[in-house]
């Protein structure tokens, strides 16, 4: 996936006139980047991955997929699975997405509870700035 094609889903207009994406909502709420972003994408769309086919799949390098699976392995986004039958050498991890029902209703209550604080500061900060009413 291309990073203008991240960029150019759907995408919400804000009331400064700017518009934001999934993947600025994403980095607002949870500090991911648009590759964390679209690594999380690429593994909700498919089968276990290993970093091969990420990198592949996406076009970047393997420094920078293993450096958005830790951050989303972290967070408990995605899940790592030892592939079964590599003997020899070093083991080779597949990532898979975690269940796209948890992760959309995860997701859905951070935003909200994110939205939620900041009306709150919004309401808290404009009221200490009120002048006193008497």
């Amino acid at each position: 996936m291309e990073k203008s094609q991240l960029s150019s889903d759907s995408r919400i207009r804000l009331p400064s006139g700017k518009d934001a994406g999934l993947a600025d909502v994403l980095a607002f709420c949870y500090g991911l980047s648009e590759t964390d972003v679209q690594v999380l994408l690429a593994l909700m769309r498919g089968e276990a991955k290993g970093t091969e086919e990420m990198e592949e799949e996406l076009k970047l390098s393997k420094a920078s997929i293993n450096r958005s699976l830790n951050k989303l392995l972290e967070m408990e986004f995605v899940m790592r699975i030892k592939e079964t039958g590599n003997k020899a050498g070093r083991p080779r991890y597949l990532y898979r997405a975690k269940d796209y029902s948890m992760l959309r209703g995860k997701m859905l209550e951070d935003i909200r509870a994110c939205s939620s604080a900041m009306a709150d500061l919004v309401e808290r900060v404009l009221k200490s700035c009120s002048p006193s009413q008497g």
